[in-house]
């Protein structure tokens, strides 16, 4: 495995290079969101009995600065990679397929969980947001950002430029994130809307940590935990396939 630990901090070093690009940038628009709507809404909604929306809202936040910066550190790496050339020098070292995927979405995950880490730290500053149990958190952290690392690898991979990627981000990542219940119950919609929701992978991750830290979700934790289990295995089969079949990297 010692190529996997030298990608690995390869990967480290890239975003940690820029770290006021890949860490702070993201922390501040999480704080602006949180500053926004807990000013507008706060005194106008209760999610949960007992439970001030401030409180609700935190939870949402951290997990989509965690989804959203686990995307975009192995997506943008591979177009980056792809786009300079130099991605070949990853292809011919003796890595194999299974190193390269596990190097680029740990590298993922410790991106996705200083954000999310950063983002916690700063509300905490301003408000005072419970923490229930802390193993669910840390156990959907890891997993959502572990799926979100592999689907931007699937997005790297596919796209052949920049807009292609942007478009990627823009009309699948984005939307299944804002619409994951990060800023509201979906228990709140029109029941069309309800069974929608419960299409969304990402309702189940950001349903599952809100529940780490309030120690009440929408649904149960442990079904929301399967079905972001199930969902990484598939994408993670999909993106070891297009990795070992060379799909749109090797010509």
């Amino acid at each position: 495995m010692t190529g996997f630990y030298t990608l690995f901090y390869k990967e480290l070093l890239r975003f940690w290079k820029v770290s006021f690009q890949t860490i702070l940038a993201p922390i501040l628009s999480s704080l602006l969101y949180l500053l926004i709507f807990s000013h507008v809404l706060e005194t106008r909604i209760q999610i949960y009995q007992g439970i001030a929306y401030t409180a609700f809202l935190v939870p949402g936040l951290v997990m989509m600065a965690v989804m959203q910066n686990a995307f975009a550190n192995s997506s943008s790496s591979l177009i980056q990679s792809k786009i300079s050339g130099n991605l070949v020098f990853i292809l011919l070292s003796p890595l194999s397929y299974l190193e390269i995927f596990l190097a680029y979405v740990w590298a993922s995950v410790v991106r996705g969980l200083l954000v999310g880490l950063g983002v916690y730290g700063v509300t905490m500053i301003l408000y005072e947001v419970p923490v229930q149990l802390p193993l669910w958190i840390l156990l959907f952290a890891i997993a959502g950002s572990m799926l979100l690392g592999a689907l931007g690898i699937i997005a790297g991979i596919w796209s052949e430029k920049f807009d292609q990627l942007a478009a990627f981000q823009n009309f699948i990542i984005l939307p299944l994130t804002f619409l994951s219940g990060v800023f509201y119950s979906i228990y709140s919609l029109p029941p069309v809307w309800q069974y929608i929701s419960h299409l969304n992978p990402f309702f189940y991750i950001v349903d599952g940590l809100r529940h780490g830290f309030l120690g009440t979700s929408d649904i149960s934790p442990y079904f929301s935990l399967a079905v972001v289990i199930l969902c990484l295995a598939v994408v993670s089969c999909l993106t070891l396939w297009m990795l070992k079949s060379g799909y749109k990297i090797r010509h």
